[in-house]
């Protein structure tokens, strides 16, 4: 099988040294891997999957992915049944209040016909932002993981991600986390394929040891993040 990411790989390798130690040392790493451990999804299942991690743990997150399954028959829910089920059996399935209400608006959005798979194809990442942070709850952090996880878009970087900053602080051997405006300096040279250097920089933050490793927070800063009450 042909991989899609050769050119990516060799551009990084060139462009950035501490990348190229990166993927020297993980010569099988396949970028889209971990996805196969999540349920099958289309544009509203990431968008499920985004907005529940928000300020929780890959393992918290993957969680109440399963507990959802239970309350729909096995199946992650589609939009409408979103709307039909209310909000306290989201709740039961272990979201907030606040995340509860921004699914709700987020379906309702896809059962207007005003979002869909189709739609998301043919946007622009700029678009889609646009679009997706109008609506409460849903910020730059969840679009941005959007567009790698479900679009498969090559040039996106979630700067707020604190695991992702913790990774860079820990790869390019930083004496603190770098500022949002410092890790776009260090993402420049890796243009126009930032997507794959921050899937090899989020490995690296998963390695055994690693505070993501054994199931801390996730990602998202605090401002993008649900603090409301359950």
């Amino acid at each position: 099988m042909a991989d899609q990411f050769a050119d990516a790989r060799a551009y990084l390798r060139h462009a950035d040294p501490v990348l190229a130690s990166l993927i020297d040392a993980n010569p099988d790493f396949e970028p889209r891997a971990w996805m196969r451990e999540l349920p099958k999804m289309d544009a509203f299942g990431a968008l499920l999957f985004q907005i529940i991690g928000q300020q929780l743990s890959v393992r918290s997150t993957r969680a109440i992915l399963a507990r959802l399954e239970g309350l729909f028959g096995g199946h992650l829910p589609e939009p409408q049944e979103v709307l039909d089920a209310g909000p306290e059996r989201l709740q039961r399935a272990g979201l907030s209040r606040r995340k509860a209400e921004t699914l709700r608006t987020l379906a309702g959005r896809f059962a207007a016909g005003e979002f869909s798979d189709e739609m998301f194809q043919r946007s622009s990442d700029e678009e889609i932002e646009a679009a997706l942070t109008a609506i409460p709850g849903i910020g730059p952090w969840t679009v941005r993981g959007f567009l790698i996880i479900d679009l498969d878009r090559a040039d996106v970087i979630p700067v707020g991600d604190l695991a992702l900053r913790r990774a860079v602080q820990r790869a390019y051997g930083l004496g603190q986390q770098p500022s949002e405006q410092q890790l776009l300096q260090i993402a420049e040279p890796w243009r126009p394929h930032r997507s794959l250097a921050v899937m090899y920089l989020f490995a690296s933050a998963f390695e055994p040891g690693t505070e993501a490793a054994e199931g801390g927070p996730a990602t998202p800063e605090a401002r993008e993040g649900d603090a409301s009450p359950r």
